[in-house]
This record gives C-alpha cells, structure tokens and sequence, in this order.
C-alpha cells in the first residue's frame, strides 16, 4: 500500500470516528437499537481502517490524525446538530487542531 492510499484510509477511519462519536449521542446509553448498531459499525471500522493505515504510516502521527478528525468533525457536528457554543475561543482552538493535522500531515515523510 503506498502512504498516499493510506492517508485516504486514515481520513476515512477519521469520518468513522465521527460517526461514533456523534452516534453514541443518538444511542441515549445504547438503549436505542438501531443507533446502537450503527455506532458500533461505525466503531469497529474507524478501529480497523486506522490499523490498516498503521502499516505504512507511522503510528504517533496516525494517532494524532486519526484523533484530530475526529475532535473536529464532532465539534463541528455538536454545533450544527446540537446547538453547542459557537463561542470564538472554540473555533479557534478547533482551528489549532486543524493545523496541527495538516502540519503531522505535510511534516511525515513517505515511508517505503
């Protein structure tokens, strides 16, 4: 697998994350069945796509990404489904996030 295909892998299992994470919402403490089922898909994926990237990509770096995506996708989410604060401290500190993704990104060298 080149590191470019890997990094798709690794932004996919990232969206999986935000799934889960904004699934578990959905699920109100698994008791919900069917938002139960999806959220743990969605877990199971987001887990298994990011050790498939693991083997190319270094694992701090992948880590750090894979997180980041979801930190960020589910800030975002939790805004626009749930109302949460749009205070601009926040977005800015979700901007951060943002950069230091794209800066693990541009900084990790292709591995052979």
């Amino acid at each position: 697998m080149s590191s470019g295909v890997a990094w798709i892998i690794l932004a996919i299992a990232g969206l999986c994350e935000i799934g889960w994470a904004v699934g578990l919402k959905y699920t109100e403490g698994f008791s919900r069945l069917w938002p139960s089922v999806w959220t743990v898909i969605a877990m199971v994926a987001s887990v298994a796509l990011l050790g498939w990237s693991l083997k190319v990509l270094p694992l701090g770096t992948a880590y750090a990404v894979w997180t980041g995506i979801g930190a960020v996708g589910t800030a975002i989410l939790g805004i626009y489904l749930f109302g949460e604060s749009r205070e601009v401290a926040r977005l800015v500190s979700i901007g951060l996030i943002v950069a230091g993704i794209v800066g693990l990104k541009l900084l990790t060298p292709d591995a052979h």
